[in-house]
């Protein structure tokens, strides 16, 4: 997500940084740059626009340019322009708390995700919110549409309305609120049909749905891939349907960001929730702040704080603490992280969410280093006996070779996952020096973030192979939202 244009800014702000002072021409040089690389990421030309006059203005004032650090000034110009373009700070949730039952409607063209967004978010409504959810498929054009409806239902264990042969969508809304009202759900999302351009016929039928139903949300679902034509077709549905928010889907697909950049501006309504993936988790809540510092390579340590707690079993993280205190750490714990660390979405997606970590995911990349890595590890800890992933000393050269043979890899691999396991070691046995894990639990949470990714959360850790040196977190260089997020632990 947002790749091409993180690699473009990045190499323009590297530049302003280097330099001791700039002038007003540094600054206008830089923004050209900046004005060609979001059009090269198909932002709208208006937003572009206002997004590098509104930059400018304010990164040649005075009190920049004469600034001690006027580089690192420009980015953080930069980075709140971004927010503002994306949103603001304000995050504009699901408005849940309405009479029951509150009618969400999906809309957008054919192709867009619309149905299986519908299911993402009853799944997210029901497990975080604790809302019991009703769906129903309103699509009685696309062949299969309310059976696929129904299927997600299953996987996603949400109920979904009885398909009845031959009922329009008007009625079909009728029966979902009427059934919504007698079975006591909080929540109805209505999946209305698409087509394969915005018409006359598509507005007229929605309107009618909107009149039967009264929404109180409608959520308007884009597929970012379609770049500049996601931004036109947000367009029509914004100058007919009273839309509440946007959900973009593919964003994981989306290199460039186009679309997430422009679609602020030209609706006036927010983006709501970002499609990750084909999985019915993959959705998460749009926070500008967090993609605005995303695309600027800050990382987004928030996020990924989220996702540990939401990944890894609270009592595997415990106990991996106890061991961690008395500086114990042998291979079924290191086979425990890197099946957490795929679990978290694997080495790329954690890469991109650490601070400074750009350019060791781009080394990744580089050097044909992928998820593929944790499992071949993991296949070479499954090839040793019980008794040598509790102690690894025992593994000499002859039980290397079977090893190897058994996980179907080379002894230098069998032997990088060992010298992780020792430099992992090392560090357990270093915090339990430096009284243990109060100052990393406090930063952490109960040793889960630290567990989860090696050589990523502890001060000197081991690394991964290939990625060098413990990364270790300065508290005070965090983002603001993260800082008081640890206040409160």
């Amino acid at each position: 997500m947002f790749d091409s244009l993180s690699d473009r800014l990045g190499s323009v702000f590297d530049k302003l940084r280097g330099r001791g002072a700039l002038s007003e021409q540094d600054v206008r040089d830089a923004m050209r740059e900046v004005r060609v690389a979001l059009l090269e990421a198909d932002v709208a030309l208006p937003v572009v626009r206002r997004f590098i006059d509104a930059v400018t203005e304010k990164a040649i004032g005075a009190e920049v340019l004469k600034s001690v650090t006027p580089g690192q000034q420009v980015v953080k110009i930069v980075n709140d322009e971004l927010v503002e373009m994306l949103g603001g700070e304000q995050q504009e949730g699901l408005l849940l708390d309405a009479k029951p039952p509150v009618v969400i409607m999906m809309v957008g063209l054919q192709g867009s995700g619309k149905t299986t967004t519908t299911a993402k978010l009853a799944r997210l409504i029901k497990e975080k919110h604790g809302k019991k959810a009703l769906m129903a498929s309103l699509d009685v054009n696309r062949p299969a549409a309310q059976e696929q409806l129904a299927v997600l239902g299953q996987q996603t264990s949400v109920a979904t309305l009885p398909i009845v042969a031959g009922q329009q969508p008007v009625e079909i809304a009728r029966r979902a609120m009427e059934s919504a009202r007698l079975q006591a759900f909080d929540v109805l999302l209505l999946d209305t049909a698409g087509r394969l351009h915005v018409d006359e016929a598509l507005m007229a039928e929605m309107k009618a749905v909107a009149g039967v139903s009264a929404p109180v949300e409608v959520l308007l679902v884009v597929d970012s891939l379609t770049g500049q034509d996601a931004v036109n077709v947000a367009k029509s549905f914004t100058d007919e349907v009273p839309l509440t928010g946007v959900v973009l889907t593919r964003m994981d697909g989306d290199a460039r960001g186009g679309a997430a950049l422009s679609m602020r501006y030209v609706t006036g309504k927010p983006i709501k929730f970002a499609g990750t993936g084909e999985k019915l988790d993959a959705i998460e809540v749009f926070h500008p702040r967090r993609v605005a510092e995303r695309i600027l390579g800050m990382g987004d340590v928030v996020s990924l704080v989220e996702k540990a707690a939401a990944t890894i079993k609270e009592e595997d993280a415990e106990a991996l603490a106890r061991k961690m205190a008395k500086g114990q750490f042998d291979l079924e714990d290191l086979r425990m992280q890197l099946r957490q660390m795929q679990q978290m979405g694997g080495l790329g997606m954690l890469a991109g969410m650490m601070p400074g970590m750009k350019k060791a995911k781009a080394a990744m990349a580089a050097s044909g280093m992928d998820d593929k890595v944790l499992v071949h590890m993991d296949a070479i800890i499954g090839s040793m006996t019980v008794k040598e992933r509790q102690r690894p000393e025992l593994l000499n050269a002859k039980r290397k070779k079977r090893v190897a043979a058994g996980s179907g890899t080379q002894v230098q691999d069998v032997n990088k996952v060992l010298k992780m396991h020792q430099e992992m070691s090392r560090a357990m046995k270093q915090i339990r020096k430096m009284g243990g894990l109060k100052g990393l639990g406090a930063l952490f949470g109960k040793g889960g973030m630290g567990a989860a990714m090696p050589g990523l959360g502890g001060p000197g850790g081991g690394g991964l192979p290939g990625l060098g040196k413990g990364a270790g977190v300065d508290p005070s260089t965090l983002p603001p939202d993260l800082q008081d997020l640890l206040k409160k632990k």
